[in-house]
């Protein structure tokens, strides 16, 4: 039956932005769907979170993470590391301007034609290294930057609104850490691949244009129902004019997110140190495949035992922020502290055309691989431990669908932009010096930033603003679900 509680809900007919607390009022709750059974294995009821983050979840993975093992690889699989800068260069600026308005395109078109279009932007970027490889032809490879600029931001937008928004308030962590490891497993199966030729492009294409496709099978958010029994609240926001009068209206009365940008820009900032001069510069094009799988691989575990500390229910959420901090902070400068004796190693090549001879390229076999390779490793956990408490943090912040998807666009738009600056720099060629220290100063900044913000405005617990359903939606859904039962054989 569908039980009834006090709540601080508010209804359907408020304003979406107003946030109250109705203390006499009654909010009707969903049933709880029963789990879909497969003979002996039984999976979680399509419409609840733990099946719609996964399933965003896969399409992540067909999509931005093959695109990261891409990447991986080390150029893009390219001897000349200067294609790879020159389509990331156009990638960011692109994600950058296109980032802040993508809400609106989700909030009017829905996340399956948001995904899907986003699958297609990753599509044609490994077609156009396909391309290259036999005509030489940048100019298609830029392109292919810009178009998935703007791929990539109706991609992350959707996912970054939904997986903040769809968990009840007690598994945030977990969830980000279920997405993060399962995002992650497409780049460590793409790091598998241990040559890079027209097959190897031929099957990221394949896969990234999966990925599109396999968003077409997500459900709408208000038929999304919490482990709690409420409901996922849709973002009502239909046109640009208003998404950036939100925008406004947001930085105007959350003022303190600004403090958030130093850490928003170092969140992607140190890619390009990590994967196009580190992996490159110390590593042969096989040994960057295997480099590349446990980059990827170490940010599996990472990212679900730090969600793991935070949704610590023995801790008050302040508390689980600033323990998040602090090991977050260590991590920091620990890890960009070792990797400073590797940097010191490394210079650039005179010419580009010299890249083959210069680097230094070592193999799996070689003497001291194994320290090299540790270090790599422990850059891949920093960045899952990185991602996850930033979107953690977001979601303590708020927990109202429409907020998160401000913050989400902030997110990947300052993100985009250090990225942009960060890849420009190494398309400029200038010494892995500046881009070593550069990403470590950047790490150090913003979690310098986010104390006056975890101290002053995490809270224990937060106010949820819910949709109540009516007495003839929730006797729809039953009948919904019994028809489920029916069609699944249960």
């Amino acid at each position: 039956m569908t039980g009834s509680r006090p709540s601080s809900a508010v209804s359907s007919d408020k304003k979406d932005d107003e946030s109250f607390e109705a203390p006499g009022e009654v909010v009707e709750y969903l049933p709880q769907r029963k789990a879909i059974k497969i003979g002996p294995i039984s999976l979680p009821p399509w419409r609840s979170p733990t099946a719609q983050i996964t399933l965003i979840g896969f399409v992540c993975f067909l999509c931005t993470g093959m695109f990261n093992a891409l990447n991986g690889i080390g150029g893009g699989g390219q001897i000349d590391s200067s294609v790879s800068a020159a389509s990331m260069t156009a990638i960011y600026p692109t994600f950058t301007i296109v980032g802040f308005t993508a809400g609106s395109f989700l909030n009017y078109f829905g996340a399956k034609i948001t995904l899907g279009i986003g699958g297609l932007g990753y599509a044609v970027y490994s077609a156009a290294y396909l391309c290259y490889n036999h005509t030489h032809n940048k100019e298609f490879v830029i392109f292919s930057g810009v178009l998935l600029g703007i791929c990539a931001a109706f991609i992350w937008c959707a996912h970054g609104t939904i997986m903040m928004s769809y968990p009840a308030e007690n598994e945030k962590g977990k969830f980000i850490g279920i997405f993060w490891a399962i995002f992650n497993s497409g780049a460590v199966l793409g790091s598998l691949v241990p040559l890079v030729n027209d097959a190897t492009y031929i099957g990221f294409l394949v896969l990234m244009a999966m990925g599109g496709i396999l968003a077409w099978f997500l459900v709408p958010p208000e038929k999304v129902i919490r482990s709690d029994g409420s409901r996922v609240q849709p973002i009502r926001n239909p046109s640009a004019i208003a998404e950036i009068r939100g925008l406004y209206d947001t930085l105007v009365s959350e003022t303190y997110i600004l403090l958030l940008f130093p850490y928003f820009i170092a969140s992607n900032w140190f890619y390009t140190y990590e994967q196009n001069s580190y992996n490159l510069y110390m590593f042969n094009t096989r040994t960057r495949s295997f480099t590349g799988l446990w980059y990827w691989l170490s940010q599996i575990g990472a990212s679900l035992l730090f969600g793991h500390l935070l949704d610590n229910a023995a801790w008050p959420r302040r508390k689980r922020a600033i323990a998040g901090w602090v090991v977050l902070f260590l991590m920091v400068n620990g890890i960009w502290g070792g990797g400073l004796k590797a940097d010191l190693q490394m210079s650039r090549p005179p010419r580009p055309e010299d890249a083959a001879t210069w680097y230094r390229g070592m193999d799996v076999y070689d003497k001291g691989f194994g320290w090299y390779c540790l270090l790599y490793i422990a850059y891949g956990m920093l960045d899952a431990v990185w991602q996850t408490y930033a979107y953690w943090l977001m979601g303590a912040l708020s927990n109202e669908p429409r907020k998160l998807a401000y913050f989400a666009g902030f997110y990947k738009g300052i993100q985009a932009a250090g990225s942009a600056v960060a890849w420009g720099l190494d398309s400029a060629r200038v010494s892995y010096r500046v881009l070593f220290l550069t990403s470590w100063g950047w790490c150090v900044a913003g979690m310098l930033f986010l104390i006056p913000v975890i101290w002053i405005k995490i809270n224990d617990t937060g106010r949820v603003l819910q949709e109540s359903a009516s007495p003839e939606e929730i006797e729809r859904d039953r009948d919904d679900e019994k028809n489920h039962a029916v069609d699944s054989g249960m």
